[in-house]
């Protein structure tokens, strides 16, 4: 059995100029970053401007597990089965962030006979975006701390700056550290800290601007600190967010690629979903929907984290409204949920499957809640027994919802044709567009907080921390209440406690921190303890990953 890479690495690619002109962009439009990769041009965006939109998919999944779900997988053999049946689509993705690259979870690029390609580009430096965004960012690290070492004339209070530096890689030693040490010409000695570069405000701006004017307005509304009267600071106030434009002019142009059956794909921008707003950004996803007829994109983790954070700030933001939530769930994983160890996950147990069913009712039953028809794609396994897909697919009837038996791992988008012909039967038969988000933002941060925790994770209610009022009061006072809500918590459990699987009763969920993302235009809840920065696990995949000498990569997946 042939390995991602090697799958990828055998790819019949088209020239990235032939995948451009299949969507009518012309010659000029395409910035080509070598032969199977590009930018598109600022002008495509005018000339699209009148044309009709296509019909937006969302995949999204139960929480994650040890076994794996492929929702990305789903995403990209979900695309190319919507061209096998006749229908113009688009994929429009996240990109990979190094750390998961190098650490445990793995790329982002998809699996077997379902990938985005070049494979081996898209997971490590592709176009660059990463790092414009990572020295964009840091850059206004650097005006802080310069600020602080040439008189301080905005009078910042070196105990409350609040903006942190990045790297976009899982490194645990740089959470907490001391800079400015080694004398006066060294600078002004702090505490400060790393996030990883997909948990950076930079990112999220990125992603959810709409054009090069709203991301330098975005970037000089970033609060960085307050001063010592306890008045906020912002970075226009430094003066440097038109240099912090210019490193990321080229990183706003989304990137298009193409999956291993020549179907179009855009991958721009990657904020993680469990502690960011976990989607593609906003440019693509508008782009390809003036490209497409549909347009499968995903949001990451399960749909309490990504899809909720989708529906309630992406598409708030965007003004955009799904047709239809693709839920995807695998039977291992429905299993663990039901209490099954990872290793036993291939027998067959129908008390657990029947048990850990209840994470999937729960996130079909939240999806609903935005008034939007899901079907589940379930990606199958050799190992899964007739009488349990049998059991789901029983349960998704009674659910009232459709469900497909996927093999795009296997087979690609042939594996997929009959999930996305129940798609766009389920689109068709919904007719008008319902969609509505879930909770007002004119309702007070804590409201909002409560009304996620019970109506997406079931909790019983929410306990603030002293910090976290603190937090919250602070926000609320300096005018920023009404913005929607970004939780960091967990993605493997719906509670803040990841042993709780399945369908957790009789928690509360308790909200230590808050902060102020004004650029991204919301406000971040910290629960449990979650972590911005990363850490490497016992055994990181970059000890399997290695480089011939001819430049022939190995062991990425």
């Amino acid at each position: 059995m042939l390995s991602d890479i090697e799958i990828a690495q055998s790819a019949d690619m088209k020239r990235i100029n032939e995948i451009a002109a299949g969507l009518g962009i012309d010659e000029e439009d395409i910035e080509p970053y070598g032969h199977y990769k590009a930018k598109l041009s600022e002008a495509l965006f005018s000339k699209l401007a009148d044309k009709e939109n296509g019909r937006l998919i969302l995949v999204t999944a139960i929480n994650p597990t040890p076994a794996g779900e492929g929702k990305t997988t789903i995403s990209v053999g979900l695309s190319d089965a919507l061209r096998r049946i006749g229908k113009k689509s688009v994929l429009a993705l996240r990109e990979p962030s190094l750390g998961p690259v190098f650490g445990m979870k793995g790329g982002a690029a998809g699996g077997g006979y379902a990938q985005v390609v070049p494979m081996e580009d898209i997971n490590l430096h592709f176009t660059g975006d990463m790092h414009a965004i990572t020295a964009a960012n840091n850059l206004l690290c650097a005006m802080i701390d310069n600020h602080l070492q040439q008189g301080n004339e905005l009078k910042i209070d070196q105990r409350r700056i609040l903006f942190k530096r990045c790297m976009d890689m899982n490194d645990r030693a740089l959470r907490n550290i001391l800079i400015g040490l080694g004398g006066k010409a060294n600078g002004v000695p702090r505490e400060d800290g790393f996030n990883i570069t997909v948990a950076s405000e930079v990112m999220a701006i990125l992603c959810l601007a709409s054009d090069i004017s709203d991301l330098k307005e975005r970037l000089g509304n970033i609060l960085v600190a307050y001063n010592l009267s306890g008045e906020p600071v912002y970075a226009r106030e430094l003066g440097c967010t038109g240099a912090m434009t210019a490193l990321l002019k080229d990183a706003l142009k989304p990137n298009l690629v193409q999956t291993l059956e020549n179907t179009p794909a855009f991958i721009h921008g990657g904020p993680f979903a469990n502690i960011a707003h976990g989607c593609n950004s906003m440019r693509a996803t508008k782009l390809a929907l003036k490209l497409g007829d549909y347009v499968v994109t995903e949001a990451g983790f399960g749909s309490d984290l990504g899809a909720e954070k989708f529906l309630d700030i992406k598409c708030r933001v965007g003004g955009l409204a799904p047709s239809c939530v693709v839920l995807v769930a695998t039977i291992k994983a429905l299993k663990y949920n039901g209490g099954v160890q990872k290793q036993d996950l291939a027998k067959e147990n129908m008390w657990a499957l029947e048990k850990g069913i209840e994470n999937l009712r729960t996130h079909i039953e939240n999806m609903h809640k935005y008034h939007v028809p899901v079907v589940v794609a379930i990606n199958r396994f050799a190992t899964d027994t007739d009488e349990e897909v049998k059991f789901v697919e029983n349960f998704c009837s009674e659910m009232g919802v459709e469900v497909s038996m996927c093999e795009v791992f296997a087979k690609g988008g042939e594996g997929g044709t009959d999930l996305a012909k129940k798609v766009c039967e389920t689109i068709d038969l919904c007719g008008e567009n319902k969609f509505k988000p879930l909770y007002d933002t004119h309702a007070t941060i804590k409201d909002k907080v409560e009304k996620i925790a019970k109506e997406i994770y079931r909790a019983e209610g929410v306990t603030f921390t002293a910090q976290a009022e603190k937090a919250i009061k602070e926000i609320e006072n300096i005018g920023f209440w009404d913005l929607p809500i970004c939780v960091a918590k967990t993605q493997y459990s719906l509670s803040d406690n990841p042993s709780l699987l399945g369908k957790p009763k009789n928690f509360k969920i308790t909200v230590r921190d808050a902060r102020l993302s004004a650029g991204a235009g919301f406000v971040v809840i910290y629960t449990g303890d979650i972590l911005t920065m990363p850490g490497l696990p016992k055994a990181p995949a970059a000890l399997n990953i290695d480089c011939d000498g001819n430049g022939n990569i190995t062991g990425l997946f």
